[in-house]
């Protein structure tokens, strides 16, 4: 891999000195040539990767609306998170977690089919933006792959006991206020896992500078984007609508005290120190009856021998039969490719986040006996029919597979933040930014 890299870089060195050398001579320019900012263990991050990077987030604060940070800041900014980025990449690697062409090629069909095109209108309309459709796909295939190295590391490691479930329906039950919901936003500030306190001192001051300048009205997002070290700093830290008990505990406890627009005094964990601000609240005394639907689909899979556009002509049909008199139920008997087919499609009665977004929204958009048009969701292309649906409150065996859930979703970011500092400590990092 170094021999590689070294081979790369002298190619590149030799084609600059080249063209020195034919250049005329009344032209005393310097030649720019991409340099090394970083090494991470056996790799490098350069100089055009870096500015790539920082190019990619001022234009996406810039459409968010959100005022830029100072370039040498966004610029050390984005330098730590390629470093966070290719150590999980060099995990993968070496762990054998891999994203082949197909899974990568059907990614980009749902992203483009996202913005209402096809692939090769939505390659035309990057390229247009200035955006290499290649880089772009490798780019991609780098976010699956650290999704996939967080969901193996951790995601899947974390164990909830029954007694934190019994425990957090007590605890629930007791306190009542169910239904609220918070959007809160953070800045971490990541610290080493072996840190002297001498490191610790600095960045709690660092924290609480920080602070004084949103104290002062500057702006959060801004900040966020510049100084934040979670992986959602570029979206202002924002964490999205969550109630409370959705939260870490650290979270949830600062949320409850603030009004808001108000920001927390800094608070320190085992990966840091974070500031957090309300955003904005919203709920409020929800009771445990819930909708329920019962439903049945027909689901036609997207894969290298059906396309999307065979896959929703072919559920169409199917959709006119139906409308003919045919039977959902024996069609999905026959041409559903979906564990549910020997049942007719039936998924019984499905609760509210049962179902991935894009099923759930189409399936709540029709009335009981009503078949959907063809639905595009990551595993494919369905046809749903509303059977029925009930009010009614929810089981026990339901509220505690709700509570395991809660309890997963308060724990994830917490321990994906430890493994990344754990990750990160391990590698060896050198970073050569100041070097000119």
């Amino acid at each position: 891999m170094m021999l590689l890299l070294r081979t790369v870089l002298l190619s590149a060195c030799l084609s600059a000195m080249a063209m020195a050398q034919t250049a005329p001579r009344q032209s005393a320019q310097p030649v720019a040539v991409d340099r090394i900012v970083a090494v991470v263990n056996d790799e490098v991050i350069t100089s055009y990767e870096l500015r790539t990077r920082v190019d990619s987030a001022s234009s996406q604060l810039q459409r968010q609306g959100m005022p830029l940070p100072p370039r040498d800041v966004l610029e050390k900014q984005m330098l730590e998170r390629l470093v966070i980025d290719k150590v999980q990449l060099q995990f993968a690697r070496d762990s054998g977690i891999k994203v082949d062409d197909a899974q990568l090629e059907q990614a980009l069909q749902r992203i483009a089919a996202s913005n209402k095109l096809s692939l090769a209108q939505f390659r035309v309309a990057l390229e247009k933006d200035g955006i290499a459709f290649a880089e772009f796909r490798e780019e991609i295939r780098s976010e699956m792959t650290i999704a996939r190295v967080r969901e193996r590391e951790v995601e899947n490691k974390l164990v909830i006991s029954e007694g934190e479930i019994d425990n957090y329906l007590a605890s629930t039950s007791a306190q009542g206020g169910a239904g609220e919901e918070y959007q809160l936003a953070h800045i971490l500030l990541r610290s080493p896992e072996s840190a002297s306190p001498e490191q610790i001192q600095k960045l709690r001051a660092k924290a609480e500078q920080v602070r004084d300048r949103l104290i002062k009205g500057e702006n959060f997002a801004q900040l966020a984007a510049a100084y934040s070290d979670a992986p959602d700093g570029l979206k202002g830290g924002d964490l999205g609508w969550r109630s409370l008990d959705r939260l870490p505990p650290m979270f949830a406890e600062a949320g409850a005290t603030l009004k808001v627009g108000d920001v927390s005094q800094v608070l320190r964990s085992s990966n840091g120190f974070h500031l957090i601000k309300l955003l904005a609240k919203r709920g409020g005394g929800a009771s445990q009856a819930v909708q329920q639907t019962h439903a049945r689909h027909i689901l036609i899979k997207v894969n290298e021998i059906v396309s999307e556009p065979e896959a929703r002509h072919k559920l169409e049909a199917l959709r006119e039969r139906i409308r003919h008199g045919e039977s959902f139920a024996e069609l999905a008997r026959l041409l559903s490719q979906d564990g549910s087919a020997t049942k007719g499609g039936d998924l019984g009665w499905i609760y509210p986040g049962d179902t991935v977004p894009e099923f759930e929204r189409a399936m709540n958009a029709l009335a009981p006996g009503e078949v959907s048009e063809p639905v595009q969701t990551p595993f494919g292309f369905h046809l749903i029919e509303v059977l029925e649906r009930r009010v009614q409150d929810v089981s026990s065996d339901r509220q505690r597979a709700a509570a395991r859930q809660v309890l997963r979703e308060r724990k994830r970011d917490e321990a994906y933040q430890d493994w990344l500092r754990q990750a990160r400590d391990r590698a060896y990092v050198e970073i050569r930014l100041e070097e000119s």
